[in-house]
């Protein structure tokens, strides 16, 4: 069936959105993104899904595994199909959406801000309604199809890569709707990142009466974070996003913990800067530094089978009203490096359009709800494996 014969509704869509949009759900409340999952479950389990859910591990949330049933969706198909696969966990600690909050939900002409709106609500929502447009039209697809909704993306999927792959490895194709690029188009390919662990332990004294008997850990942190970043290069990139250190003003502070980010668009580049970093030494013999490689994600590359299906979806884009649909490699890690890195063919950034994400300025296009969602359709609709 042709995508454009398919009951969609931007207002409905921004509707239903807007629900999801309002349950607020931080990565580091299990609470929060638990009943964002019971949230989509309601409203899976109405198009018909058999609901799945996957206890949270390691402090984070739970996950949701949606399968339909045959023959509603694969034709009767059975055996390895589609996985749909998305995350609902966000940056934006609880409040930053409520009614006075500095994000909550509004809209104004064609931008809507909330959020997690962008990254990546809005593109589990259209997917989910791309599903029910294909069922509510009585239209199949050719393969059987699974969204997978999880909890902990936003600091590196620690809890649930393994899920991941091993779901990924029961399907033929793998779909992700991530936000678009900034130009409508998508990703087929991601960087790769690691993630460390800062620690720097100094020599606690009082601060007004006996500063100089101290050894700040906080000043060692300072020399290391300015060492770090300037490791940056073209090829990869070093940053600093967390610091937790000290209690009393009045106090040397002896324990400073900090957490760093680094990326490279190849691995080679990427193990020879966890080289460096794993080999950052005190800069002071009176004080402690360490550094811990903790969660990372693989690059993915694109082959032959990830560019035909760019291939495919760039035809369906052209008969939705998508005027083009550029495919990059990105920066910015997604659950697509775990997939692709598997040799699965992988889509990535299939969601819908905006700007801001992870700021206070976190919003979509409401014009690119429909063409995208219909985008999504035709893919499930179209692909055969």
């Amino acid at each position: 069936m042709d995508p454009n014969a398919l009951p969609f509704d931007a207002e409905a869509i921004l509707a239903g959105l807007r629900n999801w949009v309002e349950v607020e759900s931080p990565t580091f409340d299990a609470a929060a993104v638990n009943r964002m999952m019971d949230a989509a479950s309601r409203d899976l389990a109405l198009l018909g899904a058999r609901i799945e859910r996957v206890p949270g591990r390691m402090g984070f949330g739970d996950c949701v595994r949606a399968r339909f049933p045959q023959p509603a969706l694969g034709g009767g198909v059975d055996g390895p199909g589609i996985l749909l696969m998305s995350h609902l966990d966000t940056v934006h600690p609880v409040g930053t959406g409520g009614a006075s909050g500095p994000l909550a939900f509004r809209r104004e002409g064609d931008k809507a801000w909330g959020p997690g709106i962008c990254d990546m609500k809005g593109g589990a929502y259209i997917a989910m309604d791309a599903v029910r447009a294909i069922l509510e039209a009585g239209a199949c697809t050719k393969l059987p199809v699974t969204i997978l909704l999880t909890s902990d993306e936003e600091v590196g999927s620690p809890s649930t890569r393994d899920l991941i792959e091993a779901e990924a490895k029961r399907h033929k194709v793998v779909l992700i709707p991530e936000p678009a690029r900034a130009n409508g188009g998508v990703v087929s390919g991601r960087y790769a990142i690691a993630r460390f662990a800062l620690e720097s332990r100094g020599r606690p004294s009082h601060a007004g009466a006996r500063l100089s008997e101290g050894r700040s850990a906080i000043r060692e942190m300072a020399k290391q974070i300015l060492a770090i970043e300037a490791m940056t290069t073209e090829d990869a990139t070093c940053s600093v996003g967390v610091i937790h250190a000290g209690q009393w003003v009045n106090c040397v502070p002896m324990l400073c913990q900090a957490e760093s980010l680094s990326m490279a668009k190849r691995q080679q580049d990427l193990d020879a800067l966890v080289e460096r970093m794993l080999a950052l030494k005190p800069t002071d013999p009176d004080v402690g530094f360490t550094v811990r490689r903790t969660y990372t994600r693989p690059v993915w590359e694109a082959d032959g089978k990830v560019l035909a299906l760019h291939a495919l979806a760039e035809r369906i884009a052209t008969g939705v009203g998508i005027p083009a649909l550029p495919h990059e490699s990105s920066g910015g890690g997604s659950d697509g490096n775990f997939t692709g890195a598997l040799g699965i063919p992988t889509l990535d950034g299939l969601g819908v359009q905006g700007a801001g994400p992870h700021t206070l300025d976190e919003h979509i296009l409401v014009s690119s709800l429909v063409p995208r969602a219909k985008l999504l359709a035709g893919l499930l609709m179209q692909i055969d494996g």
